[in-house]
Parts: structure tokens; sequence; C-alpha cells
């Protein structure tokens, strides 16, 4: 009887209910539903009006599950230092514990945005491990969801690539969940305005959001306008779409596995039958080699680079002795030896070729 029964509330959750919105509540339920009745809940709080109301929310829905707030201070705004106190004050009005990083941002080739990204994950993953913290939410909802699948399309990204944000995903040994992928950002707004009414506490305004150098700020800024005046369900509209390229996505890498497992693979040395991947329809190569690098955990090569090696694993002898191709990808080779693809890496131009010669 007592793992049926809904726990108590903190008492500071209460106070604060009135600015809940039902649907977004809801929502917030249905991505708990399945967890542990004393599992740990972290929700990423930046600060800004969308993961504050997330924190609000699952604050409401945590039926008396201890609930962790992360903030990731990117020392990249002038203010971070008062955000960083500002989610620890909000933390303590929904009587949840606030944990906190500085992160070194590092810009490499993707960008600003995406070095962020990955110094936000890397700490949130540490942080979450020393809280003890399995499942963590994230307040991206129908507008970022619809801003992600248009920049991917531009980016020419392709019909898998429109998937763009999961509803859930592992990542560094933590499980993200994102409970709004449906729900519009007014209504986040609304519950924003409703909660700084009743508590005097009010969400902070990243600039960069505003910053038209980012393509995401100059998409919201200058492309949604024209697209709400023409097609005002256009957000909808390419959730949507998300939706039916995650299941696409999902047949094809079930039926990639399926060709990969008729490829002699051997885990020893993640080498597959280059006779074998030859013999199946040039349309299905492509997707089992994408399925093969996410399988070693390796990022996807470009279209360009993929293309590339399509044509020489088509072109070399069937034996591999062609000893020209070398593959590079990441720090990594691909070779060919003795009638099998190999992924092989840590070793220099001149021990690669050794080890074709074997």
């Amino acid at each position: 009887m007592g793992a049926s029964r809904k726990r108590a509330d903190h008492p500071a959750v209460t106070r604060w209910r009135a600015a809940c919105d039902d649907d977004l509540l809801a929502a917030v339920r249905g991505a708990l539903a399945g967890l542990p009745a004393d599992a740990a809940i972290g929700v990423a709080l930046s600060g800004g009006a969308d993961s504050a109301m997330l924190a609000l929310h699952a604050a409401a829905a945590a039926d008396g599950r201890p609930l962790h707030c992360f903030h990731i201070h990117h020392g990249l705004q002038q203010a971070a230092d008062d955000w960083l106190q500002h989610a620890h004050r909000l933390s303590g009005l929904l009587g949840a514990s606030c944990h906190s990083r500085r992160v070194q941002v590092v810009i490499q080739g993707d960008g600003m945005e995406a070095a962020a990204r990955a110094a936000r994950y890397a700490a949130l993953a540490d942080l979450a491990a020393h809280a003890g913290v399995a499942c963590m939410l994230l307040a991206h909802h129908q507008d970022d969801q619809a801003e992600t699948v248009l920049l991917r399309l531009l980016r020419g990204a392709g019909p898998l690539g429109l998937t763009a944000m999961l509803p859930v995903m592992q990542r560094q040994g933590v499980t993200y969940r994102r409970p709004w992928l449906d729900q519009a950002r007014d209504r986040i707004l609304q519950a924003a305005e409703q909660f700084a009414a009743l508590s005097g506490w009010h969400a902070v305004q990243d600039p960069s959001n505003q910053d038209a150098r980012y393509k995401r700020a100059a998409l919201r800024q200058d492309l949604a306008p024209v697209l709400d005046a023409y097609w005002p369900a256009w957000r909808r509209t390419l959730g949507r779409h998300a939706r039916q390229a995650q299941d696409l996505a999902q047949w094809a890498q079930d039926a990639a596995h399926q060709d990969w497992r008729g490829l002699d693979p051997q885990d020893a040395d993640a080498s597959f039958s280059l006779a074998a991947w030859r013999a199946l329809p040039a349309v299905r190569q492509a997707p089992v080699l994408r399925f093969w690098l996410q399988d070693q955990g390796l990022l996807m090569p470009t279209e360009a680079r993929l293309d590339d090696w399509l044509r020489q694993l088509r072109e070399v002898h069937a034996l591999g002795h062609d000893r020209q191709v070398r593959l590079r990808h990441e720090k990594h080779w691909i070779v060919v030896q003795k009638g099998r693809v190999r992924l092989v890496s840590g070793l220099s131009d001149e021990n690669i070729r050794k080890t074709q010669l074997e």
C-alpha cells in the first residue's frame, strides 16, 4: 500500500503551487512516473525562466523524492556570479539542494555554443554522480525543438538529423529527460510571471539569447516573426517532424543492427567482413558504417568524408591488398587487412603500414 501512496510535498513547495501550470506539471509527472519512489531527481538550472519553472514543477511533482538543482557557471557573461547566487536562492525557496560548478569553456572548431554545451554536460555528469542523481530533467520546450529542427534542416542534416532533441537520452552515465518538448514556451513564461508575483524571485535574462551573432538568436529575432505571420503553427509542425524523424531513426538503427550482424563482426579488433559489407545493397552500406562507428563510441563523419570512405572501400582489393587505404577518423584509423575492415587507434602511420603488411 505504501508504494502507491502519494508522498507529501516539501513544505516550501505548497507556498508556490498556485504558480504551477497543470499541463506543465502533468508532463513532468509523466517523465518521473517510472522512477523509484526514493530516487533523487536532478534539474539543470541556469536561472532563466525555462529551467526555473522546470525546477518549480519538478518540486511539485517530486512526491517526496529528493530534488537537486545543478547550476553551471560558464564565466561567459559579466552577470554570471549573480546568476549563480540567484540559482541558489531559488533552490532554497523550493526546498531543493543546489550544486554549482565553475567551468572553463575552451572554444574549438565547432564554436562557442558547442564548447559551452560540452563543458556543461561534463560538469553536470560530475555533479550528478557526486549527488547520487541518475535522472536529470532539462527544460527544452516546443520552441527550442522547432528551432533545432529548422537549424539542422538549414545545415543540410538530412532526414535522420531532424530527430533534433530526444525526450530521453543517455550521456556520461546520466539519463536526461526533456518533459516539455511538446509544451509551448508561452505557458512557461506565464508560470514564471505568476511565480514572480508570489515569491518576488525573477528569472535572469541571458543577453546571448538576443545576440544575433549566434544563429539561434538570429532565428528568433529575424526569421521567427516572419514564420509566425505566415505559418503560425510552425513550431508545432516542426515538433511533429522531429517525432516522425525519431521513429524513422529508430527503424534505421534496427535495420543497420540487423545488417551489422550479417557482417561477421569481431569484438576483439572491432572488425567486419569487407566482402559481406560489399554484398549489401549500396543504400544500406553507409548506415551500417555509421552503426559501427556509433557502437565504438565515435562521432559521425561528415557526408563528404563518408562518401570518400564508401568509394575507397568499394574499390579496394577484396582481400585488402591495397596498402594505401588508411582512413583517418578522430584519433583512429580505418584499415583493410586480409579481407576485413578494422578500426585501429593510437598508431602512427608507420605502424599502420606494418599492421597492414602482417
